[in-house]
């Protein structure tokens, strides 16, 4: 066979959506080391406290507008129909999202800003901006990851996270640093991730072909997305508790309060290498949901198992054994930490693995009240341990096992029942 007509090769989507966010990660990091070499000490400060604002309001918001989106695109297209109908209404509640919480930070925006963002209103403005401009990327997100264009997805990852880092590296360069202006280019960095994603969604969608009756039929409820912005707000609670608890309860040890965030941290590298799986796998099991083929459904959940205890074992035994170095001679920390308490904490990033690998599932299967009902009692039951008396390290980590403990049971119980009702409407339209 002549070299111009052999087959292009396919890249795999798991590793363009792995480069896509390795890049975008890396450059949250390089923006806040630049701010912090560029800035004075105040200033850094607060360029800080708007990185960690700016990745609430998205990861704990907005990413409910792509599941959204993707969840209607690959039901439409799974079904032979055009996907604009669909999408002109995730578009409108998308919008309603982003005005409600633009309004909602600018009901807290006095206490924000001055203790926050450190008297800052231009970061707040930046703030603003981002949640418009990160709306608009989650939706091409989901339409992308829908069609199942994930290089193109990635092209989004790589290039908000590019053209943050190159607009904050020109400010620091140009000799015009400062705290309002680095807040921005972070904020209108995501305008490029935009634009790379319209370029791959000009090209018309395929629809996919039927193999199988219709299983979950009707329209999408409006209050769905409300539910899965609820779980993503919960999500980042139970994910993300335990160091501010740590803090609040060792004022006066604040060496072990820093030692035990930074093991916290490092504990969830695996968890950050695993976040595009969402992304890869909705579109996939609500293709299969929507034709009710619940063998292709069970399929990829075992596989994505699978995936999910060697990425997370490999990690929880890395954290037992090098976890207290790393901590000591990466992080700074002067506090010691013991290699069971690393152990556990990586126990606690493949439960949240787990919740991660099964709610595309539930998303699929209709069923996101399930979702934010295991969410919320894992919420309350962390809450409840971590309020415990005892040792504050002990009790964070006891917490971080036991809380996503309780979301994975949720979700696979859940998963169980939803599956015999779609099998059983099945059976029954055959």
């Amino acid at each position: 066979m002549s070299a111009d007509i052999m087959p292009p090769r396919r890249v795999s989507p798991a590793l363009v959506m792995g480069l896509g966010t390795l890049v975008l990660g890396a450059s949250g990091y390089a923006f806040v080391a630049v701010a912090g070499h560029s800035l004075p000490a105040a200033e850094a400060a607060a360029v800080a406290s708007f990185y960690l604002l700016a990745n609430i309001v998205g990861p704990g918001t907005l990413t409910a507008v792509e599941q959204h989106a993707s969840h209607a695109t690959s039901r439409a297209l799974a079904r032979g129909e055009r996907a604009g109908g669909a999408l002109r209404r995730v578009v409108r509640e998308a919008l309603v999202l982003s005005a409600v919480v633009v309004g909602a930070l600018a009901l807290v925006s006095p206490v924000l800003v001055e203790r926050s963002l450190k008297g800052s209103w231009s970061l707040f403005a930046a703030v603003v901006v981002g949640v418009v401009t990160s709306t608009a990327v989650y939706l091409a997100r989901g339409v992308l990851g829908g069609m199942r264009r994930f290089t193109g997805y990635a092209a989004t990852l790589a290039g908000e996270g590019a053209a943050r880092l190159v607009g904050a590296v020109a400010v620091a360069v140009a000799g015009v640093a400062g705290a309002g202006l680095f807040g921005m280019t972070f904020a209108l960095g995501t305008v490029v991730g935009v634009l790379a994603g319209l370029v791959w969604l000009r090209a018309r969608p395929v629809a996919v072909a039927g193999g199988g009756p219709v299983a979950v039929a009707g329209p999408e409820r409006v209050d769905s997305l409300a539910l899965l912005v609820m779980a993503g707000l919960l999500v980042q609670a139970v994910a993300n508790v335990a160091p501010i608890v740590v803090t609040a309860r060792l004022p006066g040890d604040a060496a072990l309060a820093l030692a035990f965030s930074s093991a916290f941290i490092l504990v969830r590298v695996p968890l950050f290498v695993f976040s595009p799986v969402q992304a890869l796998l909705l579109p996939g099991l609500t293709e299969a949901a929507t034709r009710g083929d619940l063998g292709a459904v069970r399929s990829v959940l075992r596989r994505i198992t699978v995936a999910v205890l060697v990425v997370g074992v490999v990690g929880a035994v890395g954290s037992a054994l090098a976890g207290p170095w790393a901590v000591r001679v990466f992080f700074g920390a002067e506090a010691e930490l013991s290699s069971w308490l690393l152990g556990a904490l990586g126990v606690g990033t493949i439960l949240l693995m787990t919740a991660q690998a099964v709610q595309p599932a539930l998303i699929a299967l209709g069923a996101r009240k399930a979702i934010t009902v295991s969410w919320v009692a894992g919420t309350v039951v962390l809450l409840a341990v971590v309020a415990l008396p005892g040792s504050p390290i002990v009790v964070a980590t006891v917490a971080q096992v036991v809380g996503p403990m309780v979301v994975v049971a949720g979700m696979v119980v859940a998963l169980a029942r939803h599956l015999s009702v779609v099998g059983a409407g099945v059976t029954r339209s055959t």
